[in-house]
């Protein structure tokens, strides 16, 4: 089976104080300060994911990445607006569309340390479902979307502010949270992405200083259309939490910056 992979690259990260570039380029290795150095985690990410074509979705200092990344034979595409993490698998229709592959890798340009271990078990988790989410057990699942599953079946993906409203009960059999990584088949991908584009959510957001409403996409609804519509949906666990670490502010790229030190001094991060 053929593997291609989609690194969703395309926005800026509001809570990266005093940083105006692309997070995906924020260093692994600080020299001059955290935000200057060498390892950018788009790069440490593409080393890890597994061989086959490529496309990164970009979008803020789209530039930037494609002069990082000019010689690894990527494909570029632009979000035009950023509409959500389904808004950016569909501005890579094309590459989805038209490149020779059977199965999908959907990660996140923010996500330095997955190992290519996990990658390839996602992939393998495709046998007995049409598409498998990367889920993990974090010390606190505040904030986290969850998984809302039946035996090996997860039926839906539910973000924080609708399950912070369930019960007690209900909230505590939801203890394995989402990753925002996944793999697919492109067959049933390629199926359910009209689907996901014509049922886009209206949602309120602040635009040159108006509060106006915007239709986003979100690739999570595209796990309770499958299920809804017969198919199976997988999950796989990361090895633990750091695995599947954003780096969303200063402090995630501290910590991550620390790991990776200390992943060259003492172990293969990559095994």
């Amino acid at each position: 089976m053929k593997t291609a992979s989609v690194i969703l690259a395309a926005g800026r990260g509001s809570r990266m104080k005093r940083y105006s570039g692309n997070k995906t380029l924020l260093p692994l290795i600080p020299e001059r300060s955290f935000y200057k150095g060498s390892r950018p985690i788009l790069l440490h990410i593409l080393a890890n994911l597994p061989p086959g074509p490529k496309a990164v979705v970009v979008n803020h200092k789209k530039d930037d990445v494609i002069k990082t990344t000019r010689d690894l034979d990527l494909h570029y595409h632009k979000q035009p607006e950023l509409n959500g993490t389904g808004g950016a698998l569909l501005a890579a229709l094309t590459f989805l569309e038209t490149e020779d592959y059977d199965r999908l890798i959907i990660t996140m340009g923010d996500v330095p340390f997955v190992k290519r271990t996990t990658y390839m078990e996602i992939v393998r988790g495709l046998k007995n479902h049409a598409l498998i989410v990367l889920g993990f057990r974090p010390e606190s699942r505040k904030q986290y979307g969850v998984l809302e599953t039946d035996g090996d079946q997860v039926k839906k993906i539910t973000e924080w502010k609708y399950w912070e409203k369930y019960p007690e009960k209900r909230q505590q059999e939801l203890q394995i949270c989402n990753s925002g990584i996944y793999a697919a088949k492109k067959e049933v991908l390629l199926r359910y992405l009209p689907v996901l584009a014509s049922r886009p959510h209206l949602v309120k957001k602040e635009v040159n200083g108006r509060l106006s409403s915007v239709k986003e996409y979100f690739i999570t609804d595209l796990i309770e259309y499958m299920h809804d519509g017969g198919l199976s949906v997988g999950y796989i666990l990361a090895e633990d939490e750091e695995e599947v670490m954003g780096i969303d502010d200063l402090s995630a790229l501290k910590r991550a910056q620390e790991i990776y030190e200390s992943g060259i001094m003492s172990k293969d991060i990559n095994a």
